[in-house]
């Protein structure tokens, strides 16, 4: 199926669609539109996830909390359909054999040139109202990560966090990740180099 035949058809697209077309192909529904995940990310974009999740796995182990990472199919609605680079679900019921039912407590997505809009645009928006209580945004070129928790009035402005600090987790128990290591930076305490002063005559 390619991307100008799938135009042609008339929106809105929905959950048993969505489940026709070819698993080699990668698409999400946003109110019943059809997004391609394409390009596919760079492979800075897929280390820094690789890292984020595999923290997630590691600290979660043998807890209620399970992350999973891209592509799960997350099926928000039967009009939105959405595969995070990572989430964590707490809820085993909505763990099923082909996609995850309902929203995720954590959703992770890593900013990249092709999908940077729409995460923090249309999916920002999705993920607050379908009830998402946690969404992070991290970007692998900035080296930075802004976390929105959702409450009584939907998303909070937002927190901030540089590449030198711990990213936590709120809604994890305050779970911390080290974002230099996620970005594969120096740490706070790495060594810093001594700078001469001018030589004295």
């Amino acid at each position: 199926m390619t991307a100008q035949a799938l135009r042609q058809d008339p929106p809105p697209f929905t959950w048993d669609l969505y489940r026709t077309w070819p698993e080699s192909e990668r698409w999400e529904l946003i109110d019943g539109e059809a997004y391609a995940m394409s390009p596919a990310p760079s492979t800075q974009h897929q280390s820094v996830a690789g890292n984020i999740f595999g923290k997630l796995l590691q600290q979660l182990a043998g807890k209620p909390c399970k992350p999973f990472i891209a592509p799960t199919d997350v099926k928000l609605s039967d009009l939105d359909v959405v595969q995070p680079d990572i989430l964590v679900v707490c809820k085993p019921g909505q763990i099923t054999p082909t996609h995850i039912e309902g929203a995720p407590d954590v959703v992770v997505e890593v900013l990249s040139p092709a999908t940077s809009t729409r995460d923090q645009r249309e999916k920002k928006a999705l993920y607050e109202r379908a009830g998402v209580m946690e969404y992070v945004l991290v970007d692998p070129l900035e080296h930075y990560a802004i976390r929105f928790l959702n409450g009584a009035d939907g998303f909070d402005k937002g927190t901030v966090f540089g590449p030198q600090e711990m990213l936590v987790f709120a809604t994890l128990d305050a779970l911390e990740i080290p974002l230099w290591e996620v970005f594969e930076l120096p740490g706070p305490d790495a060594e810093k180099p001594v700078v001469e002063g001018p030589a004295r005559g």
